[in-house]
């Protein structure tokens, strides 16, 4: 009697949460919205996701507004989306930084990316292109890597900065092809890129939408995009396997996310809003415009990508010794 009394009231328990979910999910969202985004104003993520956060403001009625909360390559923002209310009034737009490098790079890392977040939609693909100033004088990866090889350690490489994305993929490159660059960090890319341009450092992993019209004006010299197809951007450009790094694949990827736990409804709700905007010739226009490959994906399927990615990039990170404190 005592086992089924028990049994009645875990059922009468659960019922009870799972009506108060459906309810709060009725309701939702009945107040503004706020969504992080990892960076300062006026890049590619915050642009993006001032795009989704109108649609999103369209189809359910009550403001998306953007917040901004750069620092720490990302993990501020997303350890404090991490410890916010499950309410679904707090998002973060974050990348593969924030979901799968940030495990390897970081020893004390605050947060879990395969355990502390809610997944709601993987919904872009960034691709990256490696390219050089054309005083460089090499037209192809092969003549890159020969170049290397004959000045071991004395080609310089720029970055975004210690574990951004630029430095993981060049650092990749150089295990796969038996090279060694100099690396030369920079506080943020568009200043790496505006160097890369002005001739002080030759080689740069530069996300390929901001590249495009510099490579296409003969300012950058592109030799292989990072994608295991080519981009939208630059047909022309051969991806690193063709170019001859077999098996080279690499790019960086937009992911809405609220807090752990938050309500099956809520996140149901919000992914069925982003799916919407997403499909949108407008959407799919900007973001290709952006360089970027618009996509949809459910929230599992957006969960199982951080644990797939996670689980690639710390092994790759650790193996070529990068670390940040």
């Amino acid at each position: 009697m005592l086992i089924r009394a028990a049994i009645c009231a875990t059922i009468v328990a659960v019922s009870g949460l799972l009506g108060a979910d459906l309810a709060s999910a009725q309701d939702y969202p009945n107040r503004p919205v706020k969504v992080v985004v990892p960076f300062p104003a006026g890049g590619g993520t915050d642009a993006l996701t001032r795009v989704v956060a109108k649609g999103m403001e369209q189809r359910l009625g009550q403001p998306f507004i953007v917040e901004n909360r750069a620092g720490a390559g990302t993990t501020l923002a997303a350890t404090a989306v991490a410890r916010a209310e499950p309410d679904g009034y707090t998002l973060l737009v974050g990348t593969a930084s924030t979901f799968a490098a940030a495990p390897g790079l970081y020893k004390r890392l605050a947060y879990d990316p395969t355990r502390d977040f809610s997944p709601v939609m993987y919904f872009a693909t960034v691709p990256f292109v490696l390219v050089v100033n054309p005083s460089l004088g090499v037209n192809s990866v092969k003549e890159l890597v020969a170049l290397a090889k004959s000045k071991p350690g004395e080609l310089a490489y720029a970055s975004a900065g210690v574990g951004a994305v630029h430095h993981i993929f060049c650092e990749l490159f150089m295990s796969m092809t038996g090279i060694k660059m100099r690396h030369v960090p920079y506080r943020g890319g568009a200043l790496a890129q505006n160097d890369v341009v002005a001739g002080h450092v030759p080689v740069y992993f530069a996300d390929a939408g901001p590249a495009a019209a510099l490579i296409k004006s003969g300012q950058l010299k592109a030799l292989g995009v990072t994608t295991a197809t080519r981009s939208s951007n630059l047909p022309e450009v051969p991806t690193l396997d063709e170019a001859g790094v077999t098996g080279y694949e690499a790019n960086t990827w937009q992911m809405m996310v609220g807090p752990p736990q938050m309500p099956e409804p809520i996140v149901q709700r919000l992914n069925g809003a982003l799916a919407s905007v997403m499909v949108t010739p407008e959407a799919q226009n900007y973001f290709t415009s952006l360089g970027m490959q618009p996509r949809t994906s459910t929230p599992k399927e957006a969960h199982e990508h951080i644990v797939k990615e996670a689980a690639r990039w710390t092994e790759v990170i650790r193996g070529i010794g990068i670390s940040v404190e």
